[in-house]
């Protein structure tokens, strides 16, 4: 088996060789399935999307239960789970770390994978001082219409 997560396919190989193309799950742990114009799919066998399923569940009741008897633990351990926030402001971290714990409690595997993004991109800025300052700036003034899209 693949270490890769995902073998990227065309979606169109699944409609033509789907015997083949499904035979590949054997080697792997999941089939992207690339469609142009459109979200991309996830293949993979209903066994492991279960077990998947059911070793997230698991993790997330485990780290709500750590976050409710030890409320501090989650702004001491992101930090070294996620190295970038190292560029967040102290205030900032524990504003990201609030709102972990939240989506954490409350098992929103996709708030939570949001949210980290978000987080992520303000550390990005905050590690780029050029990019900070023309962020920060105060504008003033009209810069035009803008145009429809």
């Amino acid at each position: 088996m693949s270490s890769e997560p995902f073998d990227a396919v065309p979606f169109s190989e699944l409609l033509y060789r789907p015997t083949e193309t499904t035979e590949r799950l054997s080697r792997t742990r999941a089939l992207r399935l690339v469609r142009s114009g459109d979200d991309d799919l996830v293949l993979m066998p209903a066994d492991r999307a279960e077990a998947e399923r059911e070793f997230m569940s698991l993790a997330v009741r485990v780290l709500a239960a750590v976050i409710e008897q030890v409320p501090d633990a989650v702004h001491r351990l992101l930090p070294t789970a996620l190295p970038w926030m190292r560029h967040l402001t102290s205030n900032g971290a524990r504003q990201f770390g609030t709102q972990f714990a939240a989506v954490a409690r409350a098992g929103d595997a996709a708030a939570a994978s949001q949210l980290v993004i978000e987080w992520r991109h303000t550390a990005e800025i905050y590690a780029d001082p050029e990019l900070h300052r023309a962020l920060s700036a105060n504008f003033t003034g009209n810069f035009g219409e803008v145009p429809r899209p």
